[in-house]
């Protein structure tokens, strides 16, 4: 008796002639790496100096106490003193003003200074940096329990970590990288697959389809991983992307990158199964990736689209990997940190291969 198939080596081995295939593939490699990385490498450029938030003082606001003192000599915040209102309305409502900053002393002694700050919608990318650093002084200030000198305050909240466009930009583009090889190269395989016949030759063997599919999985993951090596680390050594953890970090964005790109080869499932011809893929794939590419915070915050828009934009995948990917990249987030973000994405793949599993043809 001859020794039962092994589906393993199998599956092993399809996965090694796809992955052979996809680097042969100009499509897969201009997807990949060579579209995100065009990106990088002009925002890299442009923006590899630190982000600097320009704040104006409210006239009449207590210049000497202790958040005003701070942020005079934080390095990421530029402030506006000795402006009339009316020059500061019409900044912020020009985007040339990020933010406004009013602090006054407390009457009541505890805490012992009340900050008010508005916010402006022309540039709310910077906001959300603002925000940061806003949050992590008054937490120090919180947390004392005298009220703190300018000496002790500067000590405890000047020192941070510089935010660079790279630190925004790179997760986006790899967040779009994986959603276009999952999307586009799970599409075109398996049709292509299909339409010459190479599936329904497999089954004249002993190779399960689960085989095929885990194969053709395993060769898209392994190819993807290594584009988000290269990205990360083009990113990391040439534009000082930040990566607060070192080898942890990177070893939590791959992770993130295998759970993104198999909910994203869902979607690709699903168009090879309803695409009639080689010539609707691109349209059906381009209607699934690109309003992602816009809306999901590849480029620029969602917070400045229109109100209406932003529930649109969360409640998109990639909306989630690209933020799962910033708070572990940039803040040192550790996956049960990002548990929310994981479980949207996961709750989008379960639907996603609910409506595979209905709409995909092995024939």
């Amino acid at each position: 008796m001859g020794k039962p198939y092994n589906n393993t080596k199998a599956t092993l081995a399809l996965a090694k002639a796809s992955f052979r295939s996809i680097m042969r593939s100009p499509s897969a490699v201009v997807f990949t790496l060579a579209f995100p990385l065009i990106f990088i490498l002009v925002f890299g450029f442009i923006g590899s100096s630190e982000i600097k938030v320009k704040l104006a003082v409210a006239p009449g606001s207590d210049l000497q106490n202790p958040v005003i003192q701070a942020l005079e000599h934080h390095s990421m915040v530029s402030l506006v003193k000795d402006t009339d209102t009316a020059d500061i309305r019409n900044g912020l409502e020009k985007g040339n003003i990020d933010a406004l900053i009013n602090v006054k002393k407390n009457e009541a002694g505890t805490p012992a200074y009340l900050a008010n700050v508005q916010y402006t919608s022309a540039s709310m990318d910077k906001g959300s940096i603002l925000k940061s650093v806003l949050n992590n002084l008054l937490s120090t200030l919180n947390a004392k329990d005298v009220k703190p000198t300018v000496a002790e305050l500067y000590e405890s909240t000047v020192q941070g970590r510089v935010y660079r466009r790279i630190d925004f930009i790179l997760p986006g583009q790899l967040g779009f990288s994986l959603l276009s090889t999952g999307v586009f190269g799970t599409a075109f395989v398996f049709f292509s697959l299909r339409q010459n016949l190479v599936i329904k030759r497999f089954f004249a063997t002993p190779v399960k389809r689960s085989s095929i599919v885990f194969g053709e999985c395993l060769a898209r993951i392994g190819f993807a991983l290594l584009g988000a090596i290269f990205i990360i680390v083009i990113g990391h050594f040439f534009f000082h992307f930040t990566l607060i953890h070192g080898a942890i970090t990177v070893l939590n964005m791959l992770l993130l990158s295998i759970i993104g790109l198999i909910v994203f080869m869902g979607f690709g499932f699903v168009v090879s199964g309803i695409a009639k011809s080689e010539s609707t893929i691109p349209p059906i794939s381009n209607i699934i990736t690109l309003p992602q590419f816009l809306l999901s915070g590849t480029f620029f915050s969602i917070d400045v689209f229109p109100t209406w828009l932003q529930p649109i934009s969360r409640a998109l995948p990639l909306t989630y990997l690209n933020d799962a990917m910033r708070k572990v990249a940039f803040e040192g987030a550790g996956l049960w940190d990002v548990k929310q973000q994981i479980l949207i994405m996961v709750i989008w793949g379960i639907g996603i291969y609910a409506v595979a599993v209905k709409t995909f043809k092995w024939e």
